[in-house]
């Protein structure tokens, strides 16, 4: 981990979106797992597409983790939102402890998501700003 400037982790996982299928059908894994920005983001879509915004949201939550080097459980994984911008293009929305925790360390967080096969794919990369 860098001390002033650059990278200072990256992070990548994948997801089934079946799994999400599952896992969308209880409420208390949603609001577990989801902020409230990501629950209407993913009650604005259905089926497949339902699917795999959540898949590509969670891996991205999981990616994020691992590019801080907290591992699972260092956030609350609905302080960790993400969400659309109207192009489209993912982006983080901290929140909670991980806001602070990325501030603290002025961090900027970059993320790509990907998703085909039923697989989603997120790869995120921490910044330290100068």
């Amino acid at each position: 981990m860098c001390a002033e400037g650059g990278i200072y982790g990256i992070g990548t996982d994948l997801c089934q979106a079946a799994r999400m299928e599952r896992c969308l059908q209880r409420d208390a894994f949603l609001r577990r797992v989801f902020s409230e920005q990501e629950q209407t983001l993913l009650a604005a879509r259905s089926g497949k597409a339902r699917w795999e915004t959540a898949a590509a949201n969670f891996a991205a939550k999981e990616a994020f983790l691992k590019a801080c080097g907290v591992g699972l459980g260092g956030f609350a994984l609905a302080e960790i939102a993400v969400l659309r911008r109207e192009s489209g293009a993912p982006y983080y929305a901290l929140q909670g402890a991980a806001a602070a925790w990325a501030r603290d360390r002025r961090i900027i967080a970059h993320l790509s998501l990907s998703h085909d096969g039923g697989l989603a794919c997120a790869f995120a990369v921490l910044e330290r700003a100068r």
